[in-house]
């Protein structure tokens, strides 16, 4: 996508909040995002004032993606009036816009996002050893949000839905057999569904000195059991080559005890181990989905391509939890 040709009706967009001669400056793709295209731009006012915003766009992609973009907005006006740290919405819409494609555009939140840079960064040494027990606290706010808050939101029992991609992908990977297996085995009574984030972990917080910022990634989101995402959380993946076990920066026992504490359900510790390894085995499947994107030559990507080989990264891990 020439980035140039969204300019002038992005700046329509942008008008009714910052007046008709608002100017989009600086538009430029941002890294990352694999599903979706990230852009940084500011909206300077006829006063000279700059707003600094993010627009996401929607990609053609085959296989594994993400909800309608206009429901992801949805999802963070909801989130944020629940009380979850969230970028505000200015403008979303539909591919039948002046944009050609779904899109929503936000604040920008400052702050860091980079997960390696999280777990090291020696100025924020003070914001790490908070981070597990915050995160339980706003996963509390999540879970509140009502289920019918946002239509549309799809209900997610998670193996089907899994197995049958795994079967799709028409590839053998054993191990992803026997772990679907011991889930389908081993799994813990239900909790009574919630709003479920899909992708609450390191790398999806923008984190300041005071702590999380906001929450991004709002795509995944689905009505589930609220342990998913406290099992996601805690992925092997998501720690970046940490020891602690919540997103690299924290003990089980301060995600738990705060995430009660802020009156999320109970937690029990069999149960958020097998949504650990439900995770695990999730993000497998993921990888294995975005490197078929790759590889089938719908959506050509050294990104999605690299993605390719954790699928055996987490084949390994999911032995490693397997008795």
């Amino acid at each position: 996508m020439d980035l140039r040709e969204i300019v002038a009706p992005l700046a329509e967009l942008l008008a009714e909040r910052y007046g008709p001669d608002v100017q989009v400056a600086g538009l430029r793709r941002a890294a990352g995002g694999a599903s979706r295209i990230t852009c940084v731009f500011d909206a300077v006012t006829a006063s000279g004032r700059a707003h600094p915003l993010v627009l996401r766009l929607a990609t053609p992609a085959a296989g594994f993606s993400g909800g309608p973009l206009p429901r992801e907005a949805a999802l963070m006006r909801a989130a944020r009036r629940a009380g979850v740290p969230s970028p505000e919405v200015i403008v979303d819409g539909t591919a039948e816009g002046p944009l050609g494609a779904e899109f929503v555009v936000m604040e920008r939140v400052e702050g860091e996002t980079i997960p390696r840079r999280i777990l090291r960064d020696p100025a924020l040494a003070g914001t790490r050893s908070r981070l597990a027990a915050e995160c339980g606290r706003i996963l509390a706010a999540v879970h509140s949000v009502p289920v019918t808050a946002v239509p549309g939101l799809e209900r997610d029992d998670g193996l089907g839905r899994w197995r049958d991609l795994l079967d799709a992908a028409g590839e053998p990977h054993p191990v992803l057999e026997f772990a679907l297996r011991r889930l389908e085995a081993d799994r813990p009574p239900p909790h009574p569904p919630a709003l479920v984030h899909g992708d609450f972990r390191n790398g999806n917080l923008v984190i300041g000195p005071e702590g999380v910022r906001a929450v991004l990634d709002w795509e995944l989101a689905h009505i589930g059991d609220p342990l998913e995402d406290l099992g996601w959380l805690c992925v092997r993946a998501w720690r970046f080559g940490a020891a602690e076990p919540v997103g690299g920066f924290g003990p089980y026992d301060q995600l738990v005890e705060a995430y009660e504490e802020a009156g999320g359900v109970r937690v029990d510790r069999d149960a958020l181990r097998w949504w650990e390894m439900y995770g695990v085995l999730r993000w497998a499947v993921i990888c294995l989905m975005q490197a078929r994107r790759h590889l089938d030559g719908s959506e050509r990507s050294v990104e999605l391509a690299a993605i390719g080989r954790r699928v055996a990264e987490n084949e390994w891990d999911l032995l490693q939890m397997m008795p």
